[in-house]
């Protein structure tokens, strides 16, 4: 079970993927894209290639810098075919065999597979299957995709990961290496982001722009939701084989996950997280001397806010980037520590001031307490805290490691009831359709047609929880697997 440190009570990124076709240095692009999606999973990174004769895989815990930045590392990765990915575990454990991507030699060739997101029945189809006889090596949902495949009664390889496909349930972007192909998929709802680039005449699928931008390639569009892309041969065909349905992306990309230089939907996510902050702006006004952002992810907003208030833009928080995010510590002492080695308080911008903090959430908020707390220390006269989302009630099963409900601040205490908590002397949070209506939607959400995966915040969820649902507990192992690096 994955410990969450108080210290840095955030949102965990999903994970991020990466794959090219017809490069001769396919493996060292591969890792170069991964640095590039570091942000989106800091546990673990892998990735495969593949040589004409043989695939190599590297698994890895830790950073991507850690491993793939060494000559004797990616010499052992040859191949104009590579695929590659970054985690933060959501479904199994932080252990090396829980690695993406997976390989396994099937009946139609060597396949790996890796993928961002959660099935949401991933527990019953796994149930299914051991009760049938299949054996599992990890505890990742991606295992159960990769049994899908091996058990199926189609004969290539293609037909039998479409076959896979239409027995999942959730939100998910999936991409998949054999001896031939890059393969990429993504759920009926495009929940989760994949896209497409071209590095010259090289076909590229990757969770965000900015891992296309580290290697100087041109984007080309958005895997489609419910689309199938298969790139072999320099060439790439599309497979629709689902009913189509509108496009709901998640709304979390936009507000914390994406980079802020990548781009969704046409969308600058730097633009949009700016947009957020004139909208709280507007729809909070506040009698203040300065907007403080708490970095880094709350810098975008807060320069929106200063921007429509008119007051000035200050770096009140100095983040400390080089302080891990494991630092947790068994006592709680200690543990407390850990907001103070993150984040420090830049007093001369805050001394007997009036300060806006802006935040991009609150979900338990242990961290908006300890921020406060190290304002007033620092002499600031006033702290009005403003969240650039709405409020967090509802859990996250689509590939957003989310505490339970019980322990989101927002389900259970009212708004004043927060503020009081934080110890802040105000507290705000953007609107729903304020969100919406700074994504473009003039006429904020609409209830019937929703245009973004916002279950979050309105307990509307798009797709069936089944594994939520059920009234058995599957334990996914018995096997505790320590000391694996």
């Amino acid at each position: 079970m994955f410990l969450w440190d108080e210290s840095d009570d955030k949102l965990r990124e999903e994970c991020g993927v990466f794959g090219i076709a017809g490069h001769e240095e396919a493996a060292a692009v591969t890792a170069l894209g991964l640095h590039a999606l570091q942000h989106r999973g800091q546990e673990a990174a892998g990735i495969v290639s593949y040589d004409g004769k043989h695939f190599h895989s590297e698994r890895r815990i830790g950073l991507v810098s850690d491993h793939f930045t060494k000559k004797t590392t990616m010499e052992r990765m040859q191949g104009q075919l590579a695929m590659g990915h970054v985690r933060y575990s959501t479904t199994g454990e932080p252990a090396l065999r829980n690695v993406q991507p997976l390989f396994a030699d099937l009946s139609v060739g060597g396949f790996a597979i890796a993928h961002n997101g959660n099935f949401t029945n991933a527990l019953t189809l796994r149930n299914e299957l051991v009760k049938s006889g299949a054996i599992f090596q990890s505890t990742s949902d991606t295992e159960v995709f990769l049994q899908l495949i091996a058990r199926s009664r189609n004969e290539g390889v293609i037909d039998r990961f479409v076959d896979a496909l239409s027995q999942i349930e959730g939100a998910f972007a999936l991409v998949a290496l054999t001896d031939e192909k890059l393969i990429g998929a993504r759920d009926t709802l495009g929940i989760r982001p994949l896209l497409i680039g071209k590095l010259e005449n090289q076909f590229i699928l990757s969770s965000e722009t900015c891992a296309l931008d580290i290697i100087g390639a041109q984007f080309v569009r958005e895997v489609e939701n419910g689309e199938v892309v298969v790139i072999s041969g320099g060439e790439i065909e599309s497979i629709r084989p689902f009913p189509n349905r509108q496009k709901r992306p998640c709304i979390f990309e936009y507000i914390y996950f994406a980079r802020p230089d990548s781009v969704f939907g046409e969308k600058s996510i730097y633009k949009c997280r700016k947009n957020f902050g004139q909208e709280l702006a507007s729809e909070s006004p506040c009698s203040a001397d300065v907007v403080v952002p708490v970095p880094d992810s709350g810098v975008p907003a807060a320069l929106g806010y200063a921007e429509a208030a008119g007051l000035p833009f200050e770096l009140g928080i100095i983040r400390n980037h080089y302080v891990g995010r494991t630092f947790i510590e068994p006592q709680q002492s200690t543990r407390d520590f850990g907001v103070k080695l993150k984040h420090n308080i830049n007093r001369d911008a805050v001394n007997g001031k009036r300060v806006v903090l802006i935040d991009d959430s609150i979900v338990r908020g242990t961290t908006s307490i300890k921020i406060v707390e190290l304002m007033r220390q620092a002499g600031a006269r006033e702290v009005h805290m403003k969240i650039a989302s709405p409020p967090i009630k509802y859990p996250d099963f689509y590939g957003i490691d989310t505490p339970d409900k019980s322990q989101l601040l927002a389900s259970f205490k009212s708004e004043k009831e927060m503020t009081e908590y934080i110890g802040a002397d105000s507290l705000s949070f953007l609107s729903v359709d304020g969100l919406y209506r700074a994504m473009g939607h003039k006429q904020g959400r609409d209830d019937t047609n929703p245009a973004f995966t916002d279950h979050c915040f309105t307990g509307d969820y798009p797709t069936p929880l089944k594994d939520n649902n059920v009234e058995w507990l599957f334990e996914t192992s018995q096997l505790s697997v320590r000391n694996e690096n």
